[in-house]
């Protein structure tokens, strides 16, 4: 089965930095959009970022725009989230996504391909 695997997350102060990493061993997703995601406690899974399959056009959630970079290296099959300014409002579960569309893709009904989580908490 196709799978999605997330790395990075933890715990860190208000103000601090974390980068996640999405890796899919076992299958190329180069020329997939990929995307994050996140999930509060007791809240929807909501879209915090996405990049088309060549990494030039990315879009942000208003709520993360300005803080978080969503980049990719397809040479290493990897997607990645830097996240600065970390808030506690942004503490949550975070998913990475895939869809064999080529464009950037912020609907999550459109993804296909989903990873584990990684949990990241922010302390206040």
């Amino acid at each position: 089965q196709v799978q999605l695997v997330e790395s990075g997350g933890g715990l860190v102060q208000a103000g601090g930095s974390l980068r996640l990493s999405c890796a899919a061993p076992g299958r190329t997703f180069s020329r997939y959009a990929r995307g994050w995601f996140r999930q509060a406690p007791g809240k929807e899974r909501v879209f915090v970022a996405a990049i088309s399959w060549s990494g030039g056009s990315t879009y942000y959630a208003d709520s993360v725009k300005g803080r978080f970079t969503i980049s990719r290296d397809n040479t290493k099959n990897t997607v990645y989230l830097q996240m600065n300014s970390l808030r506690p409002e942004d503490t949550a579960v975070y998913f990475c996504a895939a869809n064999d569309n080529t464009g950037v893709i912020y609907s999550i009904r459109e993804y296909d391909y989903w990873g584990q989580g990684t949990q990241v908490t922010v302390s206040s």
